[in-house]
């Protein structure tokens, strides 16, 4: 199951979750909101930044559509 990290103001993750949507993936949201989340995103991708996207050991930062794609299809 592919996980999502998200904050509740980013623009960018509401895309990315309606678009997982339309695609009828199933994902688990991790809201983004505390000193030990932000560091797990940063462990994960170098950056402060979502929406992050783990599927497995494959890390999307950010819109990358092909990539979600790859991820969710094989």
């Amino acid at each position: 199951m592919l996980k999502i990290y998200t904050t509740e103001t980013c623009p960018q993750c509401k895309v990315v979750k309606s678009y997982l949507n339309a695609l009828g993936a199933k994902f688990e949201e991790v809201l983004v909101n505390t000193p030990e989340l932000i560091d797990e995103v940063v462990n994960l991708t170098g950056e402060r930044r979502v929406p992050v996207i783990k599927a497995d050991s494959q890390v999307i930062i950010g819109i990358d559509f092909n990539k979600m794609k790859e991820v969710i299809y094989g």
